[in-house]
């Protein structure tokens, strides 16, 4: 069968192009065309989403022991990615000691007793583990086999009326299984749907997704766009003039107002999950979350549930839907009502949790929940990273697209309460929670960083996300700003920081700074202080603007940021730290720079007073006193350099070893050096800390604290 037929211009761009590239694949190896194919379908989120789908391939290879021809399946080994993963993505396997696994298998409930065995199969030593899937290609007698979840397949698969929907868009060609549970009994099925039915290209499987498959990879990668583009259009075209969501009921807000409301309640709901656990926050208000929050049907259509098993655990298996009445109330008002709500909802999944527990079953885990609906604003997720937190806002907007598609040629359903349970408190699923890495010591940490386009700043950032921090890069200097993220998303991914303007003797601005924070990242754990300026001239002729300037940026911007961080921090009520870049001239004097000695010595007073009022709600104060610190400072950089320079009689070339000659321990000074110290106050390590100095200038005795 060719892909679809021409379509009206309208609905061509809904269609998955064939990216095939024959020049590309003529010199691959078939396990190099299964990762090619692989790549092609995860690339595209209409096709399956991140970690969702596998794909396979049943190759023959030289035994390593016997020089002997051997049938080996390639199959997406677990917690793999299609669209990024490498060839050292997939399990391999001896097909025939595969299948004489099968006496094993007593009933549905056999894959703790199979899964363990699937290593004892492993072809050519390859450490990755395979997944609870493999039985769903191994156990199939096609050379390729692709399962994909593309939301047009699961709005039909998630219909009351799916059967006969799958025999409506493709008669005998695809057929059609109930809900089986992923694993070997789902394996069976196929494998005895495929016997039974060998012209077949593929099966809809109820409430979960699509199998296809082929002789060549080209062709099974051709069959699943095929697959695919047809339900995609059949639905589009039956859809057309209905309103599966039922009337507009919610006016989308503006978006400045929606980023508002979002900054307002984010921190406070951060706060009341977060527990012994920091969750990040993600929000998404696109145009299909708008609509979908927007509706008539929101909060019968939320209360339903997810459908396929990779979008419930990805989101739990409801959101929860908080009303907001932008009319009547202020965000404030609205972030007051957010603890009820929370707590319902934690009732409400302790009571499913005992509905459908087994003896046996792993403890509950987090009662909160992953997705928060905000009608008029959009979608909030949090998740204990960054990333996790997007995709799973992702997995729900594939959600939102199955409910349409399902609500406009049928009725939704989501998968009934007990196999939903029955897969999240899976005991496979279990062993894959625990058998996931450690997280890094500040993961779920969001820090805020002034200054943070500078050498200090930059350094900083990067130690903190070398720990697993997300961070806000905040600087008056747009194009050193957008060089600094640029490079720290490079490094890091795009999805752990973010940056944004502020000159930090502007309140305005500061309080913006705050605000993106706690939208695009749901709140604050850590502020650092670290905008400067360096002046000096003998006090003599020292102007009131200089004066002002140094007071403006060293004292007063201290004390607008550091405002704005204990408002944020006490609205979520879980601590916090906060760390100011001060000075060795906060604790000592030197001649020729009264404004920028006083300006430090009043930051480090500051700090003082922080610390004795953020105690009591769990928010440290500390500081880090650095001394010449010039390699990639733009203090340095200016005037201050050759002020210096003056004064201590010598060249600007000269000031980094006059500096290290006069230091206790004759070493230059560092941003890394300083970062270290700043990462030990933001971190658990100083969680006994509050009020003190660290200084990092290689000594010097005048700087002392005692």
């Amino acid at each position: 069968m060719s892909v679809v037929q021409p379509v009206q211009a309208e609905l061509s761009s809904l269609l998955v192009e064939n990216r095939w590239n024959d020049a590309l694949a003529a010199g691959m190896t078939p396990a190099q065309l299964l990762l090619y194919r692989s790549n092609l379908l995860g690339s595209d989120k209409r096709i399956t989403n991140f970690g969702g789908g596998n794909t396979s391939a049943k190759v023959v290879e030289k035994d390593p022991l016997t020089g002997q021809d051997v049938t080996v399946l390639w199959v997406k080994g677990s917690g793999g990615d299609l669209g990024t993963m490498k060839l050292d993505g997939f399990a391999t396997l001896y097909m025939d000691k595969f299948l004489s696994l099968e006496p094993f298998y007593r009933g549905k409930d056999s894959d703790s007793v199979l899964v363990p065995l699937y290593s004892h199969c492993t072809f050519n030593l390859n450490p990755r583990a395979a997944s609870i899937d493999t039985p769903l290609h191994g156990l199939v007698d096609r050379a390729h086999v692709d399962h994909m979840h593309p939301d047009a397949l699961i709005a039909i698969a998630a219909s009351a009326d799916s059967k006969a929907l799958t025999w409506e868009i493709y008669g005998d060609e695809i057929g059609w299984l109930p809900w089986i549970r992923p694993g070997y009994e789902l394996g069976l099925a196929l494998r005895k749907f495929t016997r039974e039915n060998p012209k077949a290209r593929g099966v809809v499987l109820e409430a979960h997704g699509v199998f296809t498959w082929a002789d060549t990879s080209k062709a099974c990668y051709e069959n699943t766009l095929d697959v695919i583009n047809r339900a995609t259009l059949w639905l589009a075209e039956k859809s057309r003039g209905k309103q599966p969501f039922g009337a507009a009921k919610v006016p989308a807000l503006p978006v400045e107002k929606r980023r508002e409301v979002a900054a307002a309640i984010m921190p406070r709901i951060r706060g009341l999950i977060s527990g012994t656990t920091r969750k990040v926050g993600h929000f998404d208000d696109s145009a299909a979350v708008l609509e979908f929050v927007g509706s008539e049907k929101l909060q019968a259509l939320a209360d339903l549930g997810t459908s396929c098993p990779d979008h419930f655990l990805r989101t739990k298996i409801w959101p929860l839907v908080l009303p907001f009445d932008a009319a009547n109330e202020s965000a404030e008002q609205f972030a007051r009502r957010v603890q009820p709500a929370i707590e319902q909802y934690r009732e409400r999944y302790a009571a499913y949790y005992e509905r459908c527990k087994r003896p046996g079953s792993p403890k509950m885990r987090d009662p909160n929940a992953v997705v928060y609906l905000v009608p008029g604003v959009g979608m909030i997720t949090f998740a204990a990273d960054k990333a996790t937190a997007r995709i799973a806002g992702e997995f729900y907007v594939n959600a939102i697209n199955v409910m349409r598609g399902a609500a406009a040629v049928s009725t939704y359903r989501g998968l009934p309460e007990q196999e939903a349970f029955d897969i999240e408190y899976w005991d496979l699923e279990e062993a894959k929670l625990q058998r996931m890495p450690k997280p890094k010591p500040l993961a779920g940490r969001v820090a805020l960083i002034t200054g943070g386009a500078g050498g200090i700043g930059l350094a900083t950032a990067r130690r903190l996300m070398d720990e697993g921090a997300c961070v806000v890069l905040c600087d008056i200097d747009h194009d050193a700003l957008s060089e600094a993220e640029a490079e720290l998303k490079r490094q890091y991914g795009n999805d752990v920081v973010a940056s944004s303007w502020v000159d930090v003797t502007r309140e305005d601005a500061v309080v913006a700074s705050f605000r993106d924070s706690a939208w695009k990242f749901g709140g604050l754990d850590i502020c650092i202080s670290n905008a400067g300026i360096a002046s000096a001239s003998p006090v003599d002729q020292t102007s009131l603007a200089t004066w002002q300037k140094n007071m403006d940026i060293l004292s007063t911007g201290y004390f607008l940021v550091s405002r704005q961080a204990f408002q944020l921090l006490k609205t979520q009520n879980i601590g916090g730290s906060i760390v100011f870049i001060g000075s060795k001239n906060a604790l000592a004097a030197s001649p020729g720079a009264a404004a920028y000695c006083t300006a430090k010595a009043a930051e480090l007073h500051l700090a003082r007073c922080l610390a004795l009022e953020g105690a009591p709600a769990g928010i440290r104060v500390n500081v880090v006193n650095p001394d010449a610190v010039l390699r990639g400072s733009r203090i340095w950089q200016g005037e201050w350099a050759q002020q210096r320079a003056e004064q201590y009689k010598t060249s600007t070339d000269e000031l980094e070893s006059i500096y290290r000659e006069r230091s206790l321990l004759k070493r230059s000074v560092f941003p890394e050096d300083v970062a270290e110290a700043v990462a030990f106050f933001a971190s658990e390590r100083a969680s006994k800390s509050t009020g003190n100095i660290i200084n990092v200038d290689a000594g010097n005795a005048a700087a002392f604290t005692r």
